[in-house]
């Protein structure tokens, strides 16, 4: 079944209430690789809960409405579906526990021609659940690799985001080397994504990869945690906006080296594994506060 635009940017989702405890703070930070040195207070903040502090990409995990996409009735062609880039706008500073509503929407979908594949953009706001107060907006694109050639000639929609910039052709002003942890995939599953492939060997053998990927959120998170580390002074209120497209997959255990090019508040980065000198996180962008 083809899919149908208008459908799908009217596709009826609920609002998601999502409670979450300093536990589940704590549990996101740990599968990020935070407080492997016992003696690093900053890090400590984040996975302690005396003085408990969120890490600002927790918002992604927060009010999410599932693997919606595998309803047959989107017509989506779900076993192809890939996440290509993720972006994430910071408003306030999330609380280190308590109650938001996440509201998803689709925004836009490309048609990339026949054989080609489309893009769907979708929103998803992130709002305080007592007070309505706006957190965050997530933004996702999926590559939908077995949904092109719905409109002759192919289509960009009015509404889509502009293509992400490139990376300077320079060397970088910062770079941050990060370690995550050989059993990074297992800890930050229990954030919310269970998908076998993150897991299982032989179902990531079957899916191509050598053994178990680390989730991209996860890569995105470390790369995150490099821009507080090394652009905020630890200071999660600083950074108000990250977005990425997703490369190539990380295994757990691998190095992340994220290099850095600032310009003022204005930051681009990508992010590339060590071990394998591999970019796997690019066209990165941030916005950070002075």
């Amino acid at each position: 079944m083809a899919i149908d635009v208008n459908k799908l940017k009217a596709w009826p989702f609920q609002p998601i209430e999502h409670r979450y405890t300093a536990r589940d703070t704590i549990l996101y930070a740990l599968g990020l690789g935070l407080g492997q040195d016992p003696l690093d207070r900053e890090q400590l903040r984040f996975v302690y809960e005396d003085g408990l502090q969120a890490l600002p990409t927790l918002a992604v995990v927060l009010g999410y409405p599932g693997f919606w996409a595998k309803d047959p009735a989107t017509g989506i062609d779900w076993v192809k579906l890939l996440h290509g880039e993720q972006s994430l706008q910071l408003h306030a500073p999330l609380p280190a526990a308590g109650a938001v509503v996440g509201t998803t929407r689709v925004t836009a979908i490309v048609d990339k021609g026949a054989g080609k594949g489309a893009l769907m953009v979708s929103e998803r706001d992130i709002r305080d659940a007592a007070s309505g107060q706006l957190l965050a907006v997530s933004r996702s694109v999926s590559f939908m690799r077995g949904d092109g050639g719905f409109a002759a000639g192919g289509q960009r929609s009015d509404d889509a985001p502009p293509p992400r910039a490139a990376t300077p052709d320079a060397p970088p002003d910062h770079v941050c080397e990060l370690t995550t942890r050989p059993e990074a995939a297992l800890i930050y599953r229990l954030s919310g994504d269970y998908n076998p492939v993150h897991v299982d060997p032989a179902v990531a053998q079957a899916a191509g990869f050598q053994r178990p990927i680390l989730h991209g959120l996860c890569s995105f998170g470390v790369s995150g945690v490099a821009l507080l580390k090394t652009l905020c002074g630890w200071n999660p209120a600083r950074l108000k906006e990250i977005g990425c497209r997703f490369s190539a997959p990380v295994y757990p255990g691998e190095t992340l080296r994220v290099e850095m090019w600032q310009r003022g508040e204005a930051v681009q980065f990508r992010t590339r594994v060590v071990e394998r000198d591999l970019v796997v996180l690019s066209h990165g962008s941030a916005r950070v506060l002075a």
